[in-house]
């Protein structure tokens, strides 16, 4: 095993901004993290991200919003790099995840826009991306691709244990004795709580979960979003962003809605559990869901075992899916896979991305 030193990108089903984290491996595996950073997209940018979700945009307004977000992201590796006055030749390689505009792994599609070549000319550091689309066009799910770093950063914790990632989607990782290992999407995570606070003009989340602490749970609605099919199925299995959708017909107050999806975002959560290997007796929480006091507390109250951020076991609740790229991508250096048939369904196990070469 080489030592290796990375640089993960990640820009998640939020659409809020970009997570960078440095991340160090040493010749015996072990992982060390290292500088790290937030940079919200601009309104203009995240509007325009939003606007090309699903593919529904022409081709070349796509390539135009592609060819942005790399720009930005190579503006983030720039800023970590000057920040922390390190060299950009210490840097092996960066995990470049882009921004997932489609998965739908049934048809064998998914498509996260970013291109490797320019971040690797503006950054002068060699770029993996496009991690998903040998998987799925294997026939696995295309995600989630974080569970073998949740399991190497689980390595001294007792087990089982289940690892919770409250993006956009949300998804879990149950990891048991030895080197078992489970994975899927969970359901909704923050998107359907994002865009209906959007939709009123309250910004962009519901901040503290303040409108869902104030907000009345409309339980027939809730019961409605629960029978949908994909609760019952078996993993492994994702979701792409848009999968649920609240109805037109609703007649919520902006309180009453925050206060539904929040729930349906915990109860989804909670479902996964039936399709576990063995019960989980505590979960740690990473993402930006994690910030939300309303959530937390409906997932303690629901699943009924201890709940905590993973900053309780010592790891880096923000960057933990930045740091999984970072991973990723040495594991693709390493000729290693970055998925198996437990945690995306792929027929064996996958060693995905795509190596884009610096000019440097």
């Amino acid at each position: 095993m080489k030592a290796r030193t990375a640089i993960g990108l990640m820009s998640g089903t939020s659409v809020d901004g970009i997570d960078a984290a440095l991340l160090s491996q040493d010749y015996e595996g072990r992982l060390k993290g290292g500088p790290c950073c937030t940079v919200p997209y601009d309104s203009v940018l995240k509007s325009a991200l939003r606007g090309i979700l699903g593919g529904r945009a022409a081709a070349c307004e796509i390539a135009s919003v592609a060819r942005r977000l790399t720009e930005e992201h190579a503006k983030v590796v720039h800023l970590i790099l000057d920040e922390n006055d390190i060299n950009r030749r210490d840097i092996e390689v960066i995990g470049f995840h882009g921004q997932t505009i489609m998965l739908e792994p049934n048809v064998r599609k998914t498509w996260q826009i970013g291109d490797g070549a320019l971040l690797a000319s503006l950054t002068g550091i060699d770029v993996v991306n496009d991690f998903r689309s040998a998987d799925v066009a294997a026939g696995g799910q295309g995600a989630p691709l974080a569970p073998l770093y949740h399991q190497s950063l689980a390595a001294e914790l007792s087990r089982p244990l289940a690892v919770l990632n409250i993006g956009g989607v949300a998804n879990v990782t149950w990891i048991g004795p030895g080197d078992q290992i489970s994975a899927f999407d969970t359901g909704p995570g923050n998107a359907l709580i994002d865009d209906w606070v959007h939709r009123w003009g309250l910004g962009d989340m519901d901040r503290d979960g303040a409108l869902a602490v104030s907000g009345r749970i409309d339980h027939s609605a809730l019961t409605v979003f629960l029978e949908h099919p994909y609760f019952s199925a078996s993993p492994p299995k994702s979701l792409d962003r848009d999968e649920f959708s609240v109805p037109d017909s609703v007649d919520w107050s902006v309180a009453d809605g925050a206060a539904t999806l929040t729930s349906f975002t915990a109860h989804a959560v909670a479902l996964a559990r039936d399709h576990f290997p063995a019960v989980s007796e505590r979960w740690l929480v990473c993402g930006g869901g994690r910030h939300n006091p309303a959530l937390m507390q409906a997932l303690k109250e629901i699943l009924g075992v201890p709940v905590k951020p993973v900053e309780s076991v010592g790891w880096r609740g923000d960057f933990v899916e930045a740091e999984a790229f970072a991973y990723l991508a040495i594991r693709h250096m390493e000729n290693l896979p970055l998925s198996l048939p437990t945690t995306t369904g792929v027929p064996f196990p996958m060693v995905g991305g795509k190596l884009n070469k610096s000019s440097d």
